[in-house]
């Protein structure tokens, strides 16, 4: 098949490689060529824009970082809306908010699919073919595109009509942010307490406190390795956006509000280019440096 992938970031990267491996003929767009660098000598080919991405791809996939990039990105001069045909169906795997998916849903024709299908999973997941993707849109588009989204994950689920599969995604980050928060606070209490740390995150990992960010993100933070498996400043976006639509709905989310300040304070003194799992240098500096100390 023929898709168009814009956005070649982390996620980017491992989602297009799979899809090449998988025998799709696959056209990319990126803000910075040089980053897609990865995608191209893997064997996908390079537009100039959305529009050309679009023109030449009966599918179009975007994972960018933020809305108002989403928004460019499909309304912009040279975006998908500019130059989408009938029987197209054109997908947005960012994080996003929900009311941008259903304004996209309104300005797209209506014999384009239109499909909101964020994911989750991390850097591994896409790399991996195993993440998990949330559906919002088109149910004629989402049963046509599942096997490709298959190529993507195993578990794959329709939520309903446009924004529904971002509400969905909001849903999980709200769940991550409450793990990564235990994880960090676990470290930094058993580290105070002198406890050997890889035994206290075999022990918790193999009781009632096992999930995803420690398997996952332990063993980074141990290793002293906050590469970006995902953006620190996007899960604040996530994390802000989640916020924002459960205070639409009247709910108050405390614990999340609490995530999001922590999170945010991390962007304002400049780590927002490194993994969430650098949610620990708010209680450790740097762990070398703190190693160095003991």
């Amino acid at each position: 098949m023929e898709i168009g992938f814009i956005g070649t970031g982390v996620m980017g990267t491992g989602i297009i490689k799979n899809l090449l491996k998988a025998g799709n003929q696959v056209t990319v767009f990126n803000r910075t060529k040089a980053h897609a660098q990865a995608v191209l000598d893997a064997g996908a080919n390079w537009a100039a824009s959305p529009a050309e991405v679009t023109r030449v791809s009966e599918i179009v996939m975007v994972m960018v970082g933020f809305p108002r990039d989403v928004e460019q990105t499909y309304f912009g001069h040279d975006g998908i809306l500019t130059a989408v045909k009938p029987d197209q169906v054109i997908v947005d795997m960012t994080t996003s908010a929900p009311s941008l998916e259903k304004r996209i849903r309104e300005s797209a024709p209506r014999e384009v699919g239109v499909l909101d299908a964020p994911v989750s999973g991390g850097d591994r997941g896409a790399k991996e073919g195993t993440l998990t993707v949330m559906v919002g849109g088109d149910r004629i588009a989402f049963e046509r595109l599942k096997p490709i989204f298959m190529q993507l994950g195993h578990d794959v689920n329709y939520f309903g009509t446009s924004g529904a599969g971002q509400h969905a995604k909001m849903a999980n980050q709200i769940m991550v942010a409450g793990t990564m928060t235990g994880l960090t606070e676990m470290l930094a209490y058993a580290k105070a307490a002198k406890l050997d740390l890889a035994t206290v995150v075999k022990t918790v990992g193999g009781g009632a406190a096992a999930n995803w960010s420690l398997t996952n993100y332990a063993p980074r933070i141990l290793s002293d390795d906050y590469t970006p498996g995902f953006f620190i400043k996007h899960f604040a976006k996530d994390l802000k956006i989640a916020l924002s639509e459960a205070d639409r709905m009247g709910l108050e989310l405390p614990a999340t509000q609490v995530a999001k300040q922590l999170y945010q304070q991390l962007v304002d003194i400049g780590h927002g280019n490194e993994g969430t799992q650098a949610l620990i240098k708010l209680w450790w500096k740097d762990a070398k440096e703190d190693e160095q100390k003991d």
